[in-house]
């Protein structure tokens, strides 16, 4: 057990489904708990460590972890996951049970976003509240796509050798400056450094392209932000060029029980400058 000032950091793994999931905890365990799922390709280690230490400043016992093909976590042929988006939810439950906790408070970034979701969804008895952080509700048609300049670099993913950790690295450092908002400058400094760890820590970083490939085993009529009964809280920034805020939006117009949070001039990111913010909206959401 590590210590973060005065709060407590544990780590473990948790074997679910024959995977090895590699999970991290801040703060006191009788705290209300607070799963984090974080998006596409990206390990745990996207929830910046001040984020999670501030929530657990907050009175949550916040759990974050490696989802499979990113960081410590079990790791897939590239091309071959050998899962679905579906197992991904019950990763999400199989973190709990590990745990020891009958219900938590779940939180989604991007890809984790539809991940808590479909989690809240196939287990409502199991999630307290949803916090959905730069993602898009399910089941709704006709939402804008990402920005021109956004899809023209996207692109280039397609022409990235896998193997080459140079060109994947130069890759991710542009992807997080594309991704950017408006309110605050790029610290490219500090995402390189990231970048950096977060490839270190995988034993194969080309396995986390397997994302792209995932799709549900549920019916998509099963799954439908409308039907979403527990209290939500949508985070988004104005400025998110992959997800553009009527995506944001568009949950106050599905979902009865649902507050949205304006990050002004925010990317799709969490930027140091904007966790005070973020971490007070939650914690006022997840009170319980």
């Amino acid at each position: 057990m590590a210590q973060t000032g005065s709060l407590p950091v544990t780590d473990k793994i948790v074997e679910i489904g024959g995977a090895a999931l590699q999970t991290q905890a801040f703060g006191d365990p009788s705290s209300p708990p607070l799963l984090l799922i974080m998006g596409m390709m990206s390990s745990m280690l996207w929830w910046p460590d001040r984020f999670c230490e501030e929530l657990a400043a907050q009175e949550r016992y916040v759990i974050r972890y490696d989802q499979r093909d990113t960081g410590l976590s079990t790791h897939y042929p590239q091309g071959e996951p050998g899962y679905s988006f579906s197992d991904l939810a019950d990763d999400a439950m199989g973190i709990l049970d590990s745990y020891g906790l009958e219900t938590a408070h779940l939180a989604g970034m991007s890809m984790g976003g539809f991940i808590a979701q479909e989690a809240a969804l196939r287990h409502p008895q199991r999630v307290r509240t949803l916090t959905l952080i730069s993602t898009s509700p399910l089941a709704v048609e006709g939402l804008p796509s990402s920005t021109k300049a956004y899809r023209e670099h996207s692109m280039a993913a397609e022409r990235i050798d896998w193997s080459d950790l140079r060109a994947i690295a130069d890759f991710l450092r542009r992807d997080t400056a594309m991704l950017a908002g408006i309110r605050h400058p790029h610290d490219a400094e500090a995402a390189s450094v990231l970048i950096t760890r977060d490839m270190a820590r995988a034993p194969s970083f080309a396995s986390a392209t397997n994302h792209f490939a995932l799709v549900s085993e549920e019916e998509p009529a099963r799954l439908q932000a409308s039907d979403i009964k527990i209290p939500v809280l949508v985070i988004h920034g104005t400025a998110d060029p992959l997800f553009p805020i009527e995506h944001g939006e568009a949950f106050t117009k599905v979902i009865r029980n649902v507050r949205l949070h304006r990050v002004e001039g925010g990317g799709h990111e969490i930027h140091d400058r904007d966790i005070d913010e973020m971490v007070q909206a939650i914690t006022d959401h997840a009170t319980y």
